[in-house]
Parts: C-alpha cells; structure tokens; sequence
C-alpha cells in the first residue's frame, strides 16, 4: 500500500512586515492535494530551511503571486509590476536550489522530487533554468491581454511534447483559468508543452525528471466536479508521483 505523500506548498503574505505579517494560501492547493490521497504542508519563507524541506516533503507544488523582481536575473524590473516580497522570492529560489542538489547528490531517482509550479511558481521555475520573461503582457498581446486576467478561461494549444500534460498532443480543446499580466517569454533549459492560442508559452517542463512541469494557468481554480486534466487532475497526478506511482508523470 503507498503511504500518503507529504506534498509541500509555497504560500504568500498579508503584509511584508517581518514583524506582523500574516502567510496565506489559496484554500484550492491543498483541498486538491488532500482529494489526491496527499497531506498538504504549508511552507514558511525560510530560505535557510530550503534543504530540510525539500528533505522532509515528497513533492512540491510552487503557488502563484505576485511578480518576480528581475534584477538578479539580467535585467530591471518593470515599473508596473506588483513585485513579489523579497524574503519570497529568495526562499523559493533556494527551494529550487536545494531541489536541484538532492537530484543530483542522490543515486537514481531517490531526490528527483516532483514539482509542479503554477503561475508565479512556472515564472520562477523558467528564471531559476535561464529563462526570461514577458513583464507585461499588454505590451505584447493589446487588448487581447486581458483574455489572461480575472480568472478567465480560454484554450490551449498542447505541442508535440505536450502529451507530459496528460492529454494527447496536438489537443486543443481544453480550457484552463489564467489570472496574469506577465508570463514566460523563453523557459531557458525547459521544454515547451503547450501555448494559448494567442502565443503565450503556458506550460514547460523537464523531461530527464519524473515531474518538474511549470503551468501559466491555475489548475487549482478549476471546479473540482469536472474531470478536467488540466485542473485538479493536475495536481492529482504530482500527488501520484510523489507517492511512487512510477507512470503518473506521463500521459498513458
């Protein structure tokens, strides 16, 4: 019998005070983790924890937020980002660091822990491998940009690759729910799944690992009565694979 994996996820703040600031989660993440057979475990922004965290989890899911701030990445942060919290996006970081130093001090496949980053959590995930970003959608799609905000949903176009999502290549008939106005430009070292159907890069991945998949869209927002992949079925199929279950990190 597999035991129930640990799945831990990133949370986001009330107020940046170091003093008085309160964490929060979208409830969504760990009801769809727990409907999974997971125990949810909300993480703290302790950068110096990275390393037992990712000792004591099985699997992580990276939440959405706020923008990441650009500076230790090549460029500036664009003047009309809501940027992240500092502490943050730091701790994340070093949980992407510390994830990569399990793999590869492990033997096999024993560190490789399995990530799914969603929305924030894809961006920083594409900026940790040496990709980069569109910093403000409007910019690039006009007006069009909004069909991405305000929990929105439209189509995808899965790619050639895209059968890592769950769903056959070349579909394009699922829908997913998007609330971002910027979004990974190139995923560096990741490879492309699927775009929307006005370019957009929506989800990337790295295919030498059991599940380290970046979604643009919040599959935790989906309604959990629809048997939809891309929605909590997403998250359904980290929670396999951090349970062991060796083919539940690609379509069958």
């Amino acid at each position: 019998m597999k035991k129930s994996p640990l799945i831990g996820i990133t949370v986001d703040n009330v107020d940046r005070s170091a003093a008085s600031g309160m964490y929060r989660s979208g409830i969504g993440y760990s009801r769809a983790v727990a409907a999974a057979g997971g125990i949810p475990l909300l993480l703290p922004h302790e950068p110096e924890l990275a390393a037992h965290y990712v000792e004591l989890c099985d699997g992580f899911l990276l939440t959405g937020g706020a923008d990441p701030r650009m500076e230790g990445f090549g460029c500036m942060t664009d003047g009309r980002a809501n940027v992240m919290d500092a502490r943050r996006q730091a701790f994340e970081l070093a949980l992407f660091e510390a994830l990569d130093a399990a793999r590869d001090n492990a033997l096999g496949s024993a560190g490789d822990k399995p990530v799914l980053g969603v929305c924030l959590g894809m961006q920083l995930m594409a900026l940790h491998n040496g990709g980069s970003l569109d910093q403000f959608l409007p910019d690039t799609l006009g007006e069009s940009a909004t069909a991405h905000q305000n929990d929105l949903t439209h189509h995808l176009v899965v790619a050639v690759n895209g059968s890592a999502l769950g769903v056959p290549a070349g579909t394009t008939s699922w829908r997913v729910t998007s609330s971002h106005r910027q979004a990974v430009r190139d995923g560096g070292r990741l490879r492309e799944l699927a775009r929307a159907p006005d370019g957009t890069l929506e989800a990337i991945d790295a295919p030498g690992r059991t599940f380290y998949m970046g979604v643009q869209w919040h599959p935790e927002r989906t309604d959990p009565n629809e048997d939809n992949p891309l929605g909590w079925g997403l998250i359904a199929r980290l929670v396999k694979t951090a349970a062991g279950y060796p083919s539940a990190g690609s379509l069958t």
